[in-house]
């Protein structure tokens, strides 16, 4: 077999319509787009939110609040995940690394939210206060990057 041989399967591909090449080709004059009206013209198509000159959905809904582009995301880990790991001092490369976050983003903060087993040092650009305290009353200690 050699690569001139290959074909591809019978009736898997068609041959692409020739429009406007005579009478009789069948799809001539006109070439399929009718008589007149707006998809007979050349540039036809309005594009996307185009409704017929009814006023469209973007320009009729309200437009209220305010997106901050320059909002900090955090990346959130809780008290209850920290208390799983074996290692005693916790860095976000350490928490990457065992998949508890995704990526650093603007930072990693640490909530809360759990009880710990064991005294811990978490090294982390965020904490919750209740984070602190809970990682200070069972003897580790919280720094911050």
């Amino acid at each position: 077999m050699r690569l001139s041989d290959l074909s591809p399967a019978p009736g898997s591909t068609k041959k692409p319509k020739r429009v406007g090449r005579g009478i009789g080709s069948g799809h001539g004059k006109t070439s399929c787009k009718g008589h007149k009206g707006q998809k007979a013209r050349t540039g036809s198509g309005k594009g996307a939110g185009f409704e017929g000159g009814q006023m469209p959905l973007q320009r009729r809904l309200p437009k209220r609040g305010f997106t901050n582009i320059f909002k900090k995301q955090h990346s959130i880990v809780n008290l209850k995940s920290l208390s799983g790991l074996s290692e005693t001092v916790i860095t976000p490369e350490i928490l990457l690394e065992k998949g508890l976050i995704k990526n650093i983003k603007d930072g990693v903060k640490i909530l809360g939210d759990g009880e710990l087993k064991g005294a811990l040092t978490v090294k982390a650009h965020y904490f919750s206060a209740s984070a602190k305290e809970k990682i200070t009353s069972a003897g580790g200690s919280a720094e911050i990057i």
